[in-house]
């Protein structure tokens, strides 16, 4: 299968011209007023939050959330990456983008090797509402981290797969914090963590965020599988078959004795991803009012890494909420 010169391009992350921001202000425009009148969080016009259908989110993902669900047309084929920030997106992505790419290029021409994964696979509520075509490439991956009582209507009417993962909530709190800290600037760790708990930063509450999905798959297993960041870590390869699968291109018997799956867990390794140039150095998403670099997506990606930031009184406090939000749901971490 070979990619088309137009498909090439699109793999490689491009900052928007002055006349297409220009334009994405005023598509956008119309939202101010909705979003006035949403309860705030925060003083700092940088860092408020508005609390949208029971999340919260900044003005510039909000706005363009409103802008997908009312105008993004999801296809029975496309398959969508969901996620709360900081629970094991990137991984995924580059996991998910190397199954069904796998035939698409050389080892050496993987676009994995020379872009961050967020920008082989579109975000819905901001590369593909501010960008429409994007979504035209030559996979059918999609990603989001809107939470599934948000999602665009279309994307439940069309039957497409979705996939979304998940981490326990410990880890995902410390990546959480120590991104913020390296993309904006630093947050005291107990104030961060009061914010946590509270459910105020984007997209959270985490808990929230994540029963949505799962109660959806238990409902829909056809539709939606549901992964836990722990699960994809302690055997990588019996979930990548299963990712596969659900994706409906699983591994043929040839495939297996060329160890294909084997070189696509090589390739999309924490090891392997984080000590590419494009993710030392490079930039994500130029445009947006937060530049972030590269290797912020890349900090250890080990399990329990909370251990060692979190005090013993956090750690409660933590299992406490979790022991009250997950009860009687089936699922734990």
């Amino acid at each position: 299968m070979e990619l088309s010169s137009s498909s090439e391009r699109q793999y490689n992350a491009t900052k928007p011209s002055e006349d297409e921001r220009d334009k994405s202000d005023k598509t956008y425009h119309k939202y101010i007023e909705r979003i006035s009148t949403l309860p705030v969080w925060g003083e700092d016009p940088r860092d408020k939050l508005y609390k949208y259908q029971n999340f919260w989110f900044s003005h510039y993902y909000l706005e363009r959330i409103m802008f997908a669900q009312e105008h993004f047309r999801a296809q029975s084929s496309d398959i969508i990456l969901s996620s709360a920030p900081k629970t094991g997106t990137t991984w995924l992505k580059a996991l998910a983008f190397s199954i069904v790419t796998r035939n698409c290029f050389d080892d050496s021409m993987n676009p994995l090797l020379t872009s961050n994964p967020h920008d082989c696979v579109p975000f819905v509520e901001v590369d593909l509402a501010q960008n429409p075509p994007n979504r035209h490439l030559d996979h059918p991956l999609i990603s989001t981290h809107i939470p599934y009582i948000s999602l665009p209507e279309s994307i439940i009417a069309s039957g497409c797969k979705i996939i979304y993962i998940c981490r326990d909530p410990k880890d995902v709190f410390v990546s959480m914090w120590q991104f913020a800290c390296k993309v904006t600037q630093p947050i005291p760790l107990e104030m961060a963590f009061e914010m946590f708990c509270g459910g105020m930063y984007l997209y959270g509450p985490y808990l929230d965020h994540v029963l949505g999905y799962w109660k959806a798959s238990l409902e829909r297993p056809d539709m939606i599988l549901f992964l836990k960041y722990e699960d994809l870590k302690r055997d990588t390869m019996s979930n990548l078959k299963t990712l596969a699968k659900f994706m409906g291109q699983p591994f043929s018997e040839e495939e297996e004795r060329n160890g294909v799956s084997e070189k696509i867990i090589q390739l999309c390794s924490f090891e392997h991803l984080s000590n590419l140039e494009v993710n030392k150095s490079g930039k994500h998403r130029p445009e947006a009012p937060i530049t972030v670099p590269n290797n912020a997506f890349f900090r250890n990606g080990k399990v329990g890494d909370s251990e060692n930031h979190l005090t013993l009184e956090m750690k409660k406090c933590l299992d406490g909420i979790m022991e009250e939000k997950l009860r009687d749901s089936g699922l734990n971490f």
